[in-house]
């Protein structure tokens, strides 16, 4: 849950009136113990820099590892150098997590968390009798004071985080979870190496920033590069089992979709476009833009055409962190103007481009060079998905479809009626009409154009049907010059209707024929009749055949017998 604008006005005022005036404060009532001493200072803000600059990754939850060295620098230099070195490491930890910019009201939100830290810790540690400089191999009482120091330090963080959690995020979930119990692990870890370092300073000076600051910034180091390769194995994993589930996938359409998702959640996506190789251009095929898909079409882009038509002219990846740095590559492209970050992939199958993908965030560097080789691996996945899937659609379309008129042939549509009759006998439909279709006379057309010319008004007949039915039934090929048209949860009386306009549709428009035996004539106009026939369940029959067999009955009897071109009910009279 986002937090809401009028919070994070609150936010930013209250960090203007409190930390500034509450610095001022602190400097004036507990001065720095400076002692000239600025080459120490600068060393000790430097190490804080670096510390905050690498926090640990633990349970995806960044640790911020530098209470060691506040704890040191405040009993080093006092509470006011401690209070701006924490809002400065602050800063540098928010610099490195990229807060977003929907999300800067973070920055005086921490900055004011760790000022109210620092300043009620160190206030009470002073008010109990704590000193500057303390010598803690020399004084017990002054050993523990700063021991009491360091956990008031810590409980009252963890005050102001469960507050901010709960007014602020609005998160009722308890708190007492797995990153208190990690947070409070290395607290205790990290106390010790404070100490450490404190009493080591007093004897050794800087050196002692040598002893115990480079092994912790290297273990630092080394446990950030233990995340990042369990990052990317854990991507790799994704990677996999998205590409299977790609795999399972047998319709072009189901692919895209899974394959865009699929990335959204790995990966922070504003917009996302899935290209085609299509001859000489590239075909858009899927864009979704904030989550939503426009619905007006995009023109194709040619070889170099921005960013994408870059990346397929090339056949190599591209990576963009900031703005400026694609604007100059743009001409023709589709990015938003508020795009960001740009990550950019040839979707490669045999050693050739079969497509690109390109995803864009609103986030600056939102992308990670290593990001960059899983989509790649991804995108692998996915163009073996897609040339499954159109195998396997173009073989069932070939088993399922009549070769000439691309309708559905008899074997899908028989399939397709017995269905319709289980859900019938479930109450899940409440009529099924059934139209046949017979052309009057075909056999004339035949003789005397060409079976050539036969097949173009077979097909002109096919999508002129197709056409009046639309998304309310199913048209298939019966036989020869016979269609039906399967129409589920539509009465006889609107199936009649739609069987009169289909044969209204054939009588009253003519056929152009292109094909003609008589090469003497280029084109010719046919005008061509049909007799139609119309059945429905369950009030004309009680099973699939039985209605199959009436509406043919309708067609013959009531039709054909009749003179032709019209249209006929079955009748048990």
């Amino acid at each position: 849950m986002g937090v809401k604008p009028h919070v994070q006005t609150a936010i930013y005022l209250i960090w203007i009136m409190l930390v500034p005036a509450g610095m001022w404060f602190t400097y004036q009532t507990f001065p720095p113990h400076l002692s000239g001493n600025w080459h120490e200072l600068i060393a000790f803000l430097a190490l804080m820099a670096i510390v905050a600059s690498m926090p640990i990754i633990i349970n995806n939850v960044p640790i911020f590892l530098i209470q060691w060295v506040s704890f040191t620098v405040f009993l080093i230099f006092g509470l006011f150098v401690e209070m701006v070195f924490a809002q400065i490491a602050v800063l540098v930890l928010l610099v490195k997590l990229r807060v977003p910019k929907d999300q800067l009201f973070r920055i005086p939100l921490n900055l004011i968390m760790f000022f109210l830290v620092s300043f009620f810790s160190g206030t009470f540690y002073y008010l109990i009798g704590g000193q500057t400089a303390p010598r803690l191999t020399e004084n017990s009482e002054a050993f523990l004071l700063a021991i009491l120091y360091a956990v008031l330090n810590y409980f009252i963080n963890q005050v102001i985080v469960s507050f901010n959690l709960f007014f602020i995020y609005k998160r009722k979930n308890a708190y007492f979870g797995k990153d208190l119990l990690v947070e409070t692990l290395t607290t205790i870890i990290t106390i010790p190496v404070g100490v450490v370092l404190y009493i080591l300073y007093n004897e050794l000076g800087l050196l002692s920033l040598l002893f115990v600051g480079i092994p912790f910034v290297s273990l630092s180091v080394i446990f950030n590069l233990y995340y990042s390769s369990e990052k990317i194995n854990q991507y790799l994993q994704k990677t996999g089992e998205i590409g299977h589930q790609m795999a399972e996938r047998l319709q072009v359409d189901d692919v895209v979709t899974l394959f865009i998702q699929k990335l959204g959640g790995m990966l922070p996506v504003d917009y996302a476009y899935v290209f085609e190789v299509s001859g000489d251009e590239l075909k858009l095929i899927r864009y979704v833009e904030e989550g939503r898909v426009d619905p007006y079409n995009r023109p194709p882009l040619k070889k170099n055409e921005g960013i994408s038509g870059m990346v397929w002219a090339k056949q190599k990846a591209c990576f963009f962190s900031r703005k400026k740095e694609w604007t100059h590559i743009t001409s023709g492209g589709y990015l938003p103007k508020d795009a960001r970050s740009i990550l950019s992939v040839p979707i490669m199958r045999n050693k050739m481009v079969i497509g690109v993908l390109l995803l864009a965030s609103k986030q600056e560097r939102a992308y990670e060079k290593y990001q960059l080789t899983i989509v790649d691996i991804l995108c692998s996945y996915f163009a073996v998905a897609m040339e499954n899937a159109k195998h396997y659609e173009r073989t069932k379309m070939q088993s399922e479809r009549c070769s000439l008129t691309k309708l559905f042939n008899y074997r899908y549509f028989e399939n397709a009626l017995m269905k319709e009759f289980e859900q019938l006998k479930r109450y899940e439909r409440d009529v099924i009409s059934l139209i046949i279709l017979d052309i009057d006379h075909f056999k004339t057309v035949n003789d005397t154009y060409g079976h050539q010319s036969g097949n173009e008004i077979l097909i002109d007949i096919a999508g002129r049907i197709s056409k009046l039915v639309g998304s309310r039934g199913t048209v298939a090929r019966y036989g020869g010059e016979e269609f039906v048209v399967l129409l589920p949860d539509v009465s006889k009386g609107e199936a009649y209707q739609t069987a009169e306009l289909i044969r209204e549709s054939i009588a009253n428009w003519p056929f152009t024929l292109y094909e003609t035996i008589d090469q003497d004539q280029k084109k010719q106009q046919v005008k061509i009749t049909a007799s139609i026939g119309v059945a429905t369940a369950p009030e004309d029959a009680e099973d699939a055949l039985a209605l199959i067999r009436h509406a043919d009955r309708a067609l013959y009897v009531g039709a054909k017998r009749a003179g032709r071109n019209r249209v006929a009910e079955y009748s048990s009279c």
